[in-house]
This record gives C-alpha cells, structure tokens and sequence, in this order.
C-alpha cells in the first residue's frame, strides 16, 4: 500500500484531510466515531497509505463540516486565480466503482459553487449513503453524454443527455450506469454560507 503515497492526489487527500481535521479540532477516534469510518482507516489515507472510496471520503467530508469537493481543493486564498486551468483541474478515479471525477473549479478560489465532472463506466454504481449534515446543501447533475439514474431517497430519475436534476442532499444518494457506454456528467454544488461551518 505504501506506494499510493507517490500519487500527486493521494497525497493531496492525506494532507487536505488531515488539515480539515486539525481545523475542526477533531482527534482520529472523534471522526472516527462521527463519520463511522474506522480509526485505523482514516489514519491510513492521512498516511496516503490507502485510496479512499468516494463513499469513504463523502462520510469523512460531512462530519468535518465541509463538501465533498473541498478535499480536493486547496485552502482559499484571497490572492488566488478564479481562472481554472484545463492543465491544473485535478482528477481522481474511484478504486471501487472505476469513476472518474474531475474537478472544474479553481482551486483556491473563494466561491460558493462547485463544478465537477463525472465519467462513469458501463454499469458502475455508486452510492453515497450519508444523511447527517452540518447544513443543507443543494446539487444539481446536468448530464452531458450517454444516461444515467439517480436515486435520491426514495425517488428514482433516469436522466438521458441534456437533462438536468436539482437535489437537496439530505438522504442517500445512488448514480447508476446501466448502459454498455460510459456517461458524463456535470455536478454543480453549492457550498453553504462560512457561518455554517462548511468551508
């Protein structure tokens, strides 16, 4: 496992994870607890010695009080660029599901919105199962290529290209792939107000 740490994004979720951490003035065994993900588990991807699922890391996003994004962000900085370039725009693939999440935003820039792109292959699944958070937190999915369904709660949408969906992100969540091509699509996530807690 040891080599996960030589990868730029690995490393980037260990340090960025254990930054929020020591900002929320959290100890291993209270994320622990909030987030249900084990002690040892997280204390493996601050190591950059495990890849994370995006399960894993929405779990570890919500109980420190911030968005799934802001983990593969950089702190804001109020010098920072609000040009993104397509050079810099990190990219994370899923170790579970094959999904590919590319991240559209500047970086280090101060804005509410968050844009992400998501490829899926044919037939990935994933699920975001957590319901507790700190605030709440409105997506939209516009899908760009091929079809894809999402399920919030209890509500199942199959949306094809050019459809786009509005959620509030207070239940569980599952996008599906059930085709045989892979789809795209956009996330556009709006970050609650500082005094919310999230950053």
């Amino acid at each position: 496992m040891g080599e996960l740490a030589s990868r730029p994004v690995e490393r980037h979720i260990a340090r960025r994870l254990k930054e929020l951490r020591s900002q929320s003035g959290l100890t291993l065994e209270e994320l622990a607890r909030q987030s249900g993900v084990s002690r040892s588990m997280i204390s493996l991807i601050e190591r950059g010695m495990s890849s994370p699922t995006a399960a894993v890391l929405d779990k570890l996003a919500a109980s420190l009080g911030v968005t799934l994004p802001a983990l593969f962000a950089q702190e804001k900085q109020a010098d920072a660029s609000p040009v993104s370039r397509r050079s810099d725009q990190q990219t994370w693939r899923d170790p579970a599901t094959g999904y590919v999440r590319r991240n559209l935003s500047p970086s280090a820039f101060d804005s509410p919105i968050d844009l992400v792109e998501v490829t899926m292959p044919p037939l990935a699944r994933v699920a975001y199962d957590t319901v507790a958070r700190h605030s709440e937190l409105h997506q939209q999915i516009w899908v760009l290529e091929g079809a894809i369904e999402v399920t919030v709660g209890h509500a199942a949408h199959r949306l094809s290209q050019g459809d786009c969906l509005a959620m509030v992100l207070d239940g569980p969540i599952v996008f599906r792939n059930s085709g045989k091509k892979e789809s795209r699509h956009l996330v556009a996530l709006m970050r609650p107000t500082r005094n919310s807690g999230y950053r």
